[in-house]
């Protein structure tokens, strides 16, 4: 099995032999590794029905406070896997496709309504799909000789189901631009529009990741929940409504047992003792 780099080892994993997706859990961080070398980590049915597993393996773990995704080897994912796609389509079946509802679709949705944090290493080259996989996570951090690209329209399809993940990162006008050339933009540029927070050098991106996991950790279960739930609410919502619901979930996390035990170490200037 190979595995990604970094501080954050993968304990207590079971290992199948073949598997493409790898996941594991340590001080609370759950690990998901996208290892499928053979088609450089490319959106397969086998690595979407893998990875769906896995996502829901982290959000149905109690102890598991983060999720971190990675990939093996030098690209992080190609997007669809065409070989595969290809073969489907001259078969007559276009419904075996994996990026559509009940696929990467349902992926992208879970990490991006889930109430526990995503955080996206990207260890290399991102293509079509893996671009929402990065979009959809919450925070982003890529080694600084990735390169990215909606290669879609140069194969005659659109970034459709991703689209409604990469849009809110990046705006209309820059969206635009880059999906309709599909032209490849650095590491740089992604952090300039919006995609990835940050990038780093290969060896200090497991020190940028796991810089934002230990600020992750600092913050109370329920209340990082709560503000990625407002932070994907409130844009579309009018002002006063937005001023109303949010006043009343205000006023619920401030007489929550968690907000009064972060209170309370505060005052002690202590560790907060999360439950």
């Amino acid at each position: 099995m190979t595995r990604a780099p970094g501080t954050h080892r993968r304990s207590r994993e079971t290992v199948i032999a073949d598997e493409l997706v790898h996941f594991g859990v340590d001080r609370g961080v759950a690990t998901i590794t996208l290892d499928s070398p053979q088609n450089r980590n490319a959106l397969s049915r086998r690595l979407v029905a893998e990875l769906a597993e896995r996502v829901e393996r982290a959000l149905g773990d109690p102890t598991v406070r983060v999720v971190l995704l990675t990939g093996a080897g030098p690209v992080f994912c190609s997007g669809a896997d065409l070989k595969e796609q290809r073969a489907a389509n001259a078969g007559g079946n276009t419904a075996a496709s994996p990026t559509g509802v009940g696929g990467v679709a349902e992926i992208l949705l879970r990490i991006w309504n889930a109430p526990k944090p995503f955080v996206c290493r990207v260890n290399g080259a991102a293509r079509a799909g893996g671009l929402g996989l990065v979009a959809a996570c919450d925070i982003s951090v890529g080694v600084e000789t990735a390169s990215f690209a909606f290669s879609e329209v140069r194969i005659g399809v659109a970034p459709a189901i991703i689209s409604v993940v990469t849009l809110p990162r990046l705006g209309v006008v820059k969206g635009m631009e880059l999906m309709l050339t599909g032209e490849p933009f650095t590491a740089a540029e992604a952090v300039a529009y919006g995609l990835l927070n940050a990038s780093a050098p290969a060896e200090e991106l497991d020190a940028s990741v796991g810089g934002y996991i230990e600020k992750l950790r600092r913050g109370g279960p329920k209340a990082l929940a709560a503000t990625k739930a407002l932070v994907r609410e409130v844009p579309g919502m009018p002002v006063a409504a937005a001023f109303e619901a949010m006043a009343r979930r205000s006023a619920e996390l401030f007489a929550s047992e968690e907000a009064l035990e972060g209170m309370s170490a505060f005052a002690e200037r202590r560790d907060p003792r999360w439950v």
